[in-house]
């Protein structure tokens, strides 16, 4: 019988180390996943740093492209609004002379599709 407790005891012993070597084997793969997590983590964060770098050096560029021709149609504008006010002071006296003597000089007459009738 002390044969027979023997082997219980080995079997119970050999089952207690069994299930703490997957106990550690648990805890080993949970602390691998967790260090991979991490380290994937720094990764996406790296890479989401370096394309948000990018993008702002894209953006950048174009946005300084576009504020460059935004200040040259502005000059261009104002080039424009300045020839069109000289030139409308130049020619206003002439134009309104012309309008006014059209206007005041009346030269009655009967016009050509006029028809008599008796």
């Amino acid at each position: 019988m002390t044969s027979q407790s023997q082997g219980i005891h080995q079997l119970l012993q050999a089952e207690k180390r069994a299930k703490d070597k997957l106990e550690e084997a648990k805890k080993r793969k949970e602390k691998r996943l967790k260090q991979a997590k991490e380290e994937a983590m720094a990764e996406i964060n790296q890479y989401r740093m370096q394309r948000d770098k990018e993008f702002r050096l894209k953006q950048s560029k174009v946005m300084g492209s576009q504020s460059n021709l935004s200040e040259e149609v502005d000059e261009r504008t104002l080039g424009k609004i300045q020839e069109l006010n000289g030139s409308y002071n130049k020619y206003m006296e002439v134009m309104l002379k012309q309008l006014l003597n059209m206007v005041c000089d009346v030269k009655p007459g009967i016009h050509v599709n006029y028809r008599a009738t008796h």
